[in-house]
């Protein structure tokens, strides 16, 4: 098992820059390939970014590519979340999910994944 805390959320600017980070417990944290979704009020939880186990692979939906870049650093058991760019339709809830597997699809179904970090807010002022 994995336990997920996520943190960086906040009020922000059309424009700004935010970093995400999710911490990660238990000793298997690499084991795990990571992913972001994010959910805005209303709207289904929607896929954000995946990495894969050593961090080689990565996937990013459409509306983040090119201003949105997932990272993890297996030492600190901690995944990343950095954003740029920031419109207004980036405000959602944001969550990191995990899912033990060697497999690299990549995972972007929420179904996919097994565990859940609460969420940090995210909030785009126009």
């Amino acid at each position: 098992q994995v336990q997920l805390v996520e943190s960086g959320g906040g009020l922000v600017q059309t424009g700004d820059s935010l970093r995400l980070s999710c911490a990660g417990s238990g000793r298997a944290f690499s084991s795990y390939t990571m992913g972001w979704f994010r959910q805005a009020p209303g709207k289904e939880r929607e896929f954000v970014a995946a990495i894969s186990r050593s961090g080689g692979s990565i996937s990013y939906a459409e509306p983040v590519k090119g201003r949105c870049t997932i990272s993890r650093d297996n030492a600190k058991n901690t995944v990343y979340l950095q954003m740029n760019s920031l419109k207004y339709e980036d405000t959602a809830v944001y969550y990191c999910a995990a899912v033990l597997t060697a497999k690299w699809n990549p995972p972007t179904a929420r179904a996919e994944y097994n565990y859940w970090g609460q969420g940090t807010q995210v909030t785009v002022s126009s």
